[in-house]
């Protein structure tokens, strides 16, 4: 399997979410931002590089959330927690990005890869 990582970006109490536009399949639901880590890359260096290109802003990667996820039969999904440390997002390969309370976590349509972490994302949000 290969490595895939996400990016749950917090921010005063929200997690920051990012609209698909592409594939067809996927398109209008939400995810966190992120990517295919490459060979050599740690998973860090990778969800930073990634954050970097998708979102022109640079994080700093603090905790990652219990468990993988399977994507169809190729590639496992991970998730950390992250702080933007420089710049601020911008919506490049999303068509809309959205800072989500605690309580608003189920009012959007998340992929199923990232349906799995919100537990415990949510319980960090309320814990402050």
């Amino acid at each position: 399997m290969k490595p895939v990582v996400g990016a749950a970006i917090l921010r005063d109490g929200c997690v920051l979410a990012a609209r698909r536009t592409s594939p067809p399949e996927a398109a209008g639901r939400w995810e966190f931002p992120g990517g295919k880590v490459e060979t050599g890359e740690t998973p860090d260096t990778a969800l930073a590089r990634e954050i970097a290109e998708e979102l022109g802003c640079r994080v700093d990667v603090r905790l990652w959330l219990s468990g993988a996820v399977p994507i169809r039969d190729t590639h496992e999904l991970t998730v950390a927690t992250a702080e933007i440390i420089e710049g601020e997002p911008v919506a490049t390969e999303h068509d809309l990005l959205r800072w989500l309370a605690p309580e608003e976590l189920d009012d959007v349509d998340w992929l199923e890869p990232d349906r799995p972490f919100l537990a415990e994302l949510r319980g960090i949000l309320l814990d402050g």
